[in-house]
């Protein structure tokens, strides 16, 4: 019984911890912040997190593993690159939507301190689910399927693309959607835009 309680505790603190750090940036996140949420002392939290750093890296890990890893499944699957395309924008805008926030975390703390995120990221070994990522776009153009364009353009165009919405969500509602419903209304019909861009960019000849 007193496992269970300790697991529930660690889940609820990895998972305020995640809203604070998203809402508010790791710099402005302090360790009180977060016990004071939960409902413990620092001590307590301590004992779980021994630093901001090494919950960072769960909770970066938490967020990071609800989509990569879906991701990467999409593009090991034997279907047409669109197919692929349209699936990982499903992922992408449902993790999105679940983490309102998140787009203008990534952004910032990339800007804050890029190494910070990369160390992260290497620790958790996330490197080898984009290699595998990298890997399956250069396959796709070495048989001809796609063009052969760098993988940093096709990052650049597809992921401005995918995350310029979620980062102006407060003009597109104030101006084009009205109301939060008709803003997702708007990402679905978004998403098939991007699609044809990324067929113009990749697939279709000149």
């Amino acid at each position: 019984m007193e496992n269970i309680k300790t697991e529930n505790l660690e889940k609820r603190i990895i998972e305020v911890a995640k809203c604070l750090f998203i809402e508010n940036g790791y710099e402005n996140t302090s360790m009180s912040d977060i016990a004071l949420q939960v409902g413990i002392n620092r001590s307590a939290l301590h004992y779980y997190f021994r630093t901001k750093d090494k919950m960072f890296q769960v909770v970066f890990g938490t967020i990071v593993s609800s989509f990569l890893p879906k991701i990467q499944t999409v593009f090991e699957e034997d279907i047409p690159f669109t197919e692929k395309l349209d699936k990982i924008l499903d992922i992408y805008i449902q993790i999105c939507l679940d983490n309102p926030h998140l787009p203008m975390f990534i952004i910032q703390e990339s800007q804050r301190d890029v190494n910070h995120l990369i160390s992260a990221a290497e620790n958790l070994h996330l490197d080898s689910y984009l290699q595998i990522i990298r890997n399956s776009i250069l396959d796709e153009m070495g048989k001809g399927i796609l063009k052969e364009i760098p993988v940093s353009i096709i990052f650049a165009t597809f992921y401005s693309q995918m995350i310029f919405p979620f980062l102006t969500k407060n003009i597109m509602i104030a101006f084009f959607a009205d109301n939060e419903k008709n803003y997702i209304i708007f990402l679905r019909q978004w998403k098939f835009y991007i699609i044809d861009n990324m067929k113009r960019l990749l697939i279709e000849k000149d």
